[in-house]
Formats: C-alpha cells, structure tokens, sequence
C-alpha cells in the first residue's frame, strides 16, 4: 500500500485506545479519570447521546415500512439483517455489508457497528460474571490452555463495573453464575415462577433465575452523575436508550472521559497499523486512514489499547509488521489469529402450555430467564466439553390469523394459550483451526488486506446441542408444557456476535499472545482487552468480562506509567 502521510497531523498523546465500544469506552473513562491525555480512535462517525437516536420515539407509522425491512434491503444486506437487532429502525448503527469485503472460508456472518460506542448501542446487554469454573475447567478438562487469571483475581473489578453500569438482578448464590452488585430485578410471569418451582423440586443441580442485565431499574447516585434515569421497559433499546437507562458507551463511559478534559475523540479514523520502535523495543505510536479524506496521520502515546472488537482487533496485530515482528505484532508464538471461538446458539425449543388461561401480565421486560450451566462443573461427564446456560422466555399472544370482516374482529379480541421459547448458549472448544488471516491480494477500499475467516462447528457443538435438547424438554414437561417442538436453527457462527479469542492470554509466551495484564507479551506498552483477549470462551455473555479486564488493565499500565516501565 503506498501512504502519502501527512505529518503536519502528527499528535502525542498519554494513551491511545483504539475503538470507543464497549471495552474502548471503559479504557478511556479510566486513563483519563487518572489524568492521562487519551486520544480514541474510531473507525466509524461520531453518534451524540439522545441526539443522534433518531428513531428512539417513533411509531410504527411513522416508519416508510412500519419498522420493517425492504426486499431491496435484505438482497443488499444479507448478513446484517440477520441480526436480531436489525431492521428499519436501528440499521443506521449497523455496518452494510458492502462497506467491509471480508472472505468466508467457511460461513461466518460477522455483524459489524462502526460508530461512537460499537455495538455497545445494540447489544443484548446480558451482563453475568463468569464462573471460577470458565476460568480453570478448560486446562483441567485439557481443551484449553492455562488462564493466567482466576476469578477472585477479578472479581472486585467486576464490583467495580458493575456498580458504575447498573446491574439488575436478584442474588441467588448459584455457583456455576457468581452474584454482583445487582439492582432490584425484574418480574417473572406466572409462567416462569411455575417452571422455576418445577426445576427447583426435581433438581439438585439447576435453578431458574431471573437475568442480569445492564438496565437502571434503580438509580443511584453515581448513575445520577452520569446523568442516566431509570428504565421505561419500552424494549426498543436498539435504536438508542434517550434515558441512559441500558448501558452503553455513549451515555455512559464515554460522556464520563470527556467531563474530565482529558479525551480526544477522533471518529473516522481506521487505524491501519501499530507503528514499533526497532531501537526502543516498544509501540510508538498507530498509523490512521482518515475514512472521509483517504490522508493518513501518526499518532503518538506511552500506552496503547487495542479495542476494535475481536476480529478487527486481530487484523490490526497481524497488519502491525516491523522488522521485529514480521508476522504481526507480538506474534513470535505464532498463534496471532488462530483459536477463535464463539458461542453455539443453534439449538432452540418452543412449546404451548395448556394451564394458566386465567393468568396474563402488562409491560414489557428487556430480559430472560437462566438456567445457568448444570454440565461438567466438578467433573466431566458429558459426552460433550464445556457447558452451555439456557434462557427462556413466556407470553400471549393477542389476537389470531382470521379472515376478513366479522371473523377477524373477534379473533382480534382473543387470547392464545402461554408459550415459551427456549435458548441455549453454548460454549465452544479453542481451536488451532478456527483462525483468521490477512488476504494482501485482495483489498478493501481503504488498501486493507482483506480478513479471511476459518470459524466451524464441532463434534462437540452437535453433542452439546442434543443435550440441550434433550434436557431442555425434559424440564419443559415436568412443567406441564406441551407441543414441544425442538430446533436446530442451523445458522453459521458469528450470528451470536460473541466472537473470541485470537490474541489470547496465557502464561507461556509460546501458545499466547497477551500476559495476565493483557499487554503484549513482547511489547508490553501495547494491550488488548476485548474479546480477542480471551483464553477461552465460556457459556455466559461475555462483554461485562470485556469490560472488568479493561478496568484491571488500566489500573496496571497507570501503576506501570508511574514506575517509569513503559
């Protein structure tokens, strides 16, 4: 790629962060909250808090498709509108698919939010800590290497997240989905409390608790500072919360940064490369396209944190090559870009219940029902590895298909029998051969080699789906449910949106990328503290773990920064 640099750009920084979603936010609001000049660098353009939620208080009429997506939009956006949280009303905070070419070397659909605050704004917003199990079963059970970390060791910064986003939540001492500094939690149905009364009589390993998510069912006063309100449960959280009520970069971490006088936000900035200093044996410093102008820039910092989301986090080391590390930053072991994981969220059940009739509910709820994981805690005894939790959800509904006239006026009025749906969410086993790779032959419009993508499924994800299957509807019956109709969705990994892994961390510089602080293991002023960080992949919603390694991150390159080490 031949670069026309433009050094009269050229700016020093304390710290650089690359990426302003979720785990860039938390970066930023903690190197300036320490007095440190932070420059964030996004991809994407600039999204304003309440502003910029142009759709937040629309009606379906006020939409041209009622909220719906066009025939022209689906042939376009293939990928992207296979997202659950995609349609006429949120899509301007997802990526088109013609905006970044990507290869598939096996069906991966890679859902992509380049703005202020990534895909922070349409997230699912699930917010449980992970288990001291998914620290330590993947080395014992051998299908992982060694987490450099264990829980304990992060717990007090998941406090520490946790009480600054707003967790709601009930605490129910279950040892597979550790407590945290909940808010009061939502309601469950009457529906849900019978399964729950159901689990807890017939079973001595499970439990049905209500969901941790990131919604201010209360506020206090931090959250007051923050200038966040309660939430309305209106559930079109994906088009932007105007009350701050779900976290989200933008009315939270970021906002947080910019009161200190300590952050420059710089949007449409495609950090091309991490720039090393052969003599210094450190990063100096990033590369930037300008999205609008094509101009590149250098900028410059003691610290940088990478934090573009996994796959583009990947792409950024592998592009970062030097006579020290021709093969990507950091990247002496080899494994840059290899061992991506996701979460298996293949297998689905539905079913009617034919009791309750007299019962029904109002409002609406922005989260499900868990059953945490159950499978291979204190030993292994499935015919599968790791362990998957299970969500499910109940309601009616109004109304039902009928013809015209008089029949449809009275079918309009009914109510239909309580039904549930049913998820699993599946952890997957690291493997060498889930990877992703530059292709230099073939480039974006930017003169970005191309990321190639190698992610499958397993043996061990169909083993793991059956026995979803198969326990899921046996609880759904002990319960009274009927018509239970078992899914297998069959939809490519990436769907999940919890990519993982790549640039993991590990003791031994020869199978990992990052130490137990995160930074590089070979260039130690650089860190990585999104999903491409992660050693293993779990079963539970992975961001709010994003989020406490950032926190924890921050506080050893700030104690480092003082030392005079980096």
């Amino acid at each position: 790629m031949n670069l026309k640099q433009d050094h009269s750009q050229n700016q020093t920084f304390d710290a650089i962060v690359v990426g302003s979603g979720m785990s860039g936010g938390w970066a930023a609001k903690e190197l300036c909250d320490a007095g440190l000049k932070t420059l964030v660098l996004e991809r994407g353009r600039n999204v304003e808090h309440v502003t910029d939620y142009t759709t937040a208080f629309s009606n379906p009429w006020d939409l041209p498709h009622r909220g719906r997506e066009t025939r022209q939009d689906r042939l376009e956006n293939p990928i992207a509108n296979k997202c659950y949280a995609y349609d006429e009303a949120t899509k301007q905070f997802f990526l088109p698919d013609e905006e970044q070419a990507y290869i598939q070397d096996k069906p991966f659909d890679w859902i992509r939010s380049y703005q202020e605050g990534g895909k922070s704004l349409t997230w699912g917003r699930q917010t449980q800590r992970w288990s001291p199990y998914e620290f330590e079963n993947p080395h014992k059970w051998g299908y992982g290497i060694e987490w450099p970390i264990r829980y304990d060791e992060l717990a007090p910064w998941y406090s520490k997240v946790e009480r600054f986003i707003g967790v709601s939540g009930h605490r129910d001492a279950h040892p597979s989905m550790p407590d945290g500094e909940f808010l009061k939690p939502f309601e469950m149905t009457c529906v849900e409390k019978h399964v729950q009364e159901t689990i807890a009589k017939n079973y001595a390993d499970r439990a049905a608790i209500i969901g941790r998510c990131a919604h201010l069912t209360e506020v206090k006063e931090i959250h007051e500072k923050q200038g966040r309100s309660q939430c309305q449960s209106r559930v079109l959280c994906y088009r932007g919360c105007p009350f701050g009520a779900y976290f989200s970069s933008n009315s939270s971490t970021i906002p947080w940064a910019q009161k200190t006088g300590n952050l420059t936000l710089r949007p449409h900035s495609i950090v091309h490369s991490i720039r090393y200093d052969e003599q210094k044996g450190k990063a100096k410093g990033v590369l930037v396209i300008d999205q609008k102008t094509g101009e590149t820039h250098e900028f410059y910092a003691k610290i940088i944190f990478v934090n573009a989301s996994t796959i583009n986090s990947n792409a950024l080391l592998l592009n970062s090559k030097s006579k020290r590390f021709p093969n990507g930053l950091g990247n002496d072991s080899g494994v840059l870009g290899k061992y991506l994981g996701f979460h298996m969220y293949r297998g689905t059940i539905s079913a009617l219940h034919p009791s309750f009739g007299d019962k029904f509910y109002y409002g609406r709820r922005p989260t499900a029902v868990i059953v945490p994981n159950f499978r291979n805690l204190e030993k292994q005894e499935s015919s599968f590895l790791g362990g998957y939790s299970s969500f499910f959800s109940t309601g009616r509904s109004v109304g039902h298909e009928a013809p015209f006239g008089e029949a449809l006026k009275k079918a309009s009025g009914e109510i239909g029998p309580w039904s549930v749906y049913m998820m699993m969410q599946g952890e997957t086993i690291p493997k060498e051969s889930c990877q992703i790779s530059l292709a230099p032959e073939k480039q974006d419009k930017y003169g970005l080699p191309q990321v190639s993508i190698h992610v499958h499924y397993d043996d061990n994800d169909m083993h793991m789906m059956q026995d979803f299957h198969e326990q899921g509807e046996q609880m759904l019956e002990l319960a009274g449910f009927k018509q239970i109709n078992k899914i297998d969705t069959h939809q490519a990994p990436g769907l999940d949106i919890h990519e993982m892994g790549g640039a993991r961390m590990g003791k031994d510089p020869k199978n990992s990328i990052l130490n137990r602080f995160n930074q590089v293991h070979t260039c130690q002023n650089v860190f990585v503290t999104d999903g491409a960080c992660m050693s293993s992949f779990g079963h539970q919603n992975p961001s709010l773990t994003f989020m406490a390694l950032t926190a924890r991150a921050v506080d050893h390159a700030i104690s480092e920064l003082k030392k005079q080490n980096l």
